[in-house]
């Protein structure tokens, strides 16, 4: 079946009583078992079936199932956030005194995770740049635990070369954990690119109208003490795992994700195109533009869509926030992917408390404006943009 069939119609893990073709909301903690030995088994995993609704709910089991029957993944794990899928995930593969290789080219709170939250508990971040080969096989070392990146960083919108990487990670026996929040899952095939564990932000396209929060991390199996720590410690330990009224809106959103997703890169295209043609705007970083320098690898990777986020260059801050204060339909909101188009000044807003040298370092700048366009009509988007430039034209 194609992708798209896949997502609507995965049959349950156990039948439902009442034949329900949406999943149910399974609001409850505690399930009953038929006798001590069944209890037993399934809280030590000998058979499949939940045991205590923080670490495994069926509501939130069938989103897993259909995600993991989407991905060909070896487990799917759904959490609370998409921070706490890139935690548990990154918690997993490391230990005291090892190492991330990773970049400073992350989403404002990913990099603090690492450079901050992990290094106090002595795991040590490496910095490196993720486009240079021989940067990255130089920092790889014995107590390397993972290299970590972002398919389509935000909001530079970099793109790294993953099947290379991973040779160089796999060879040095290695994970590549790679958070592919900018382009779907239903549009990769990270597995094949060496891709190991998947972190996606839920939150974000999959949701579907911005409408809970929540993250996967979908694992392959090639690194099998991931998935074990995930499943069998931290789960436990941390109690991050999704809500049941979360796993359902989500299940939703997956059904028509394929629908939502196509028409929103197609508008990010086509408004990118317009905005560069008509020369409005200082710059626009677009990675579906043929004169976008990572346009051929980002084709080769994701295939023929680049996801629904660009961004545009204005002349300065100020103009930036003039711009923002005068939009009418596009709404000033942080978030990526809802149904409606969103802006930000990212710099003075999730990297607002980073210092100004490290948001240089980042390549974070002041004159930039965030789109994370939406399904609306591309020209009504346009207008939009146009009348909020004013006199800044």
């Amino acid at each position: 079946m194609k992708k798209q069939t896949i997502a609507i119609n995965t049959p349950y893990v156990r039948e439902d009583a009442y034949g329900s073709l949406s999943v149910p909301i399974y609001h409850n903690v505690a399930f009953e078992f038929g006798d001590a030995q069944q209890m037993a088994d399934a809280f030590c995993n000998r058979i499949k079936a939940p045991d205590y609704a923080r670490v495994e709910n069926p509501t939130v089991t069938n989103l897993e199932q259909r995600v993991r029957q989407l991905t060909g993944a070896a487990h799917v794990t759904a959490f609370t956030s998409g921070m706490a899928a890139i935690s548990n995930a990154l918690l997993a593969a490391s230990s005291h005194g090892k190492n991330i290789v990773t970049s400073r080219h992350l989403f404002g709170n990913t990099l603090a995770l690492v450079t901050n939250t992990l290094l106090r508990f002595g795991v040590k971040p490496r910095l490196r740049d993720l486009t240079n080969l021989q940067a990255i096989e130089d920092a790889i070392d014995e107590q390397t635990c993972c290299v970590f990146l972002e398919t389509v960083t935000n909001p530079q919108l970099e793109v790294a070369d993953l099947h290379a990487i991973a040779e160089i990670a796999h060879r040095k026996g290695v994970p590549l954990i790679a958070d592919s929040t900018v382009i779907p899952f239903t549009e990769t095939q990270l597995k094949e690119l060496g891709v190991d564990v998947e972190v996606v932000s839920s939150t974000k396209y999959l949701s579907g109208g911005g409408t809970s929060l929540g993250g996967l991390v979908i694992d392959y199996g090639t690194f099998p003490q991931i998935n074990q720590r995930i499943k069998y410690e931290l789960l436990f330990n941390l109690g991050a795992y999704m809500t049941p009224q979360t796993a359902y809106l989500q299940t939703l959103g997956l059904e028509t994700l394929d629908v939502r997703y196509q028409r929103q890169a197609s508008n990010a295209l086509e408004l990118s195109k317009t905005l560069k043609e008509s020369g409005l705007v200082k710059a626009v970083n677009y990675i579906g533009l043929e004169d976008n320098p990572y346009y051929e690898l980002a084709q080769r990777q994701f295939g023929k869509t680049a996801g629904a986020m660009l961004t545009i260059d204005l002349r300065s801050k100020d103009h930036c926030f003039r711009f923002l204060n005068r939009l009418r339909l596009i709404h000033r909101a942080t978030n990526l992917f809802d149904n409606r188009t969103l802006a930000i000044h990212p710099a003075s807003t999730i990297f607002g408390l980073f210092p100004e040298k490290q948001l240089e370092q980042m390549d974070v700048r002041q004159t930039t404006i965030r789109l994370s366009v939406g399904l609306e009509d591309v020209h009504d988007l346009y207008e939009d943009i146009c009348q909020a430039l004013g006199d800044d034209l």
